[in-house]
């Protein structure tokens, strides 16, 4: 992977945007598009593709959440530093956003064969230059799915594979937004 984490960089790549002012359709950008959820330090961090999860109000600040099978590397990551970034990236990108899905960054060195360039956020987050909107998120809570919270047949069944493993189950992961970046 490319590295450019020169703040002047950044800040010429990716201009600053209150939370409100994402012009995304919530829907469109948890539900269909594909995200990068990316965690760690400059020296050490991973990313790995996802989809599903939510945005909205939480304790009275913007938060989103995300869902993540507790064997992720990039969990791992989060519940380390607290923090982390979400980002979206035009279609054009989509082979090297499903790369970083295909292998665990525990065991490869998939950092440094995927063809996106990292950037370091003003903050000290690790994002892409090549992304058009870029959250950033501050660790807020990382909850259990307890299976018998749920009941609905869609719910139960979306649950149920990770559940097979008994060590192996989903978690969610609240972090509230602490900067919105968009691509010039």
């Amino acid at each position: 992977m490319k590295q450019d984490s020169t703040l002047v960089n950044f800040e010429q790549l990716f201009k600053q945007i209150a939370p409100e002012d994402i012009n995304d359709n919530v829907f469109t950008l948890v539900g269909k598009d594909f995200y990068v959820v990316t965690a760690g330090k400059a020296n050490d961090y991973n990313s790995m593709v996802a989809s599903g999860g939510g945005m909205g109000m939480t304790v009275t600040k913007p938060h989103t959440w995300c869902i993540f099978p507790t064997n992720r590397y990039t969990l791992e990551l989060i519940q380390k530093e607290h923090r982390y970034t979400l980002s979206y990236f035009p279609d054009e990108y989509k082979k090297q956003m499903l790369f970083l899905g295909s292998k665990s960054g525990r065991t490869s060195d998939k950092m440094n064969e995927v063809e996106l360039t990292s950037v370091q956020t003003p903050s000290g987050n690790i994002a892409f230059r090549e992304a058009r909107l870029i959250i950033e998120c501050k660790l807020t809570q990382i909850s259990d799915a307890n299976f018998d919270d749920f009941y609905s047949p869609e719910a139960k069944n979306y649950l149920r594979e990770p559940y097979q493993d008994p060590g192996e189950h989903r978690k969610y992961v609240f972090g509230e937004i602490t900067h919105v970046w968009v691509k010039r």
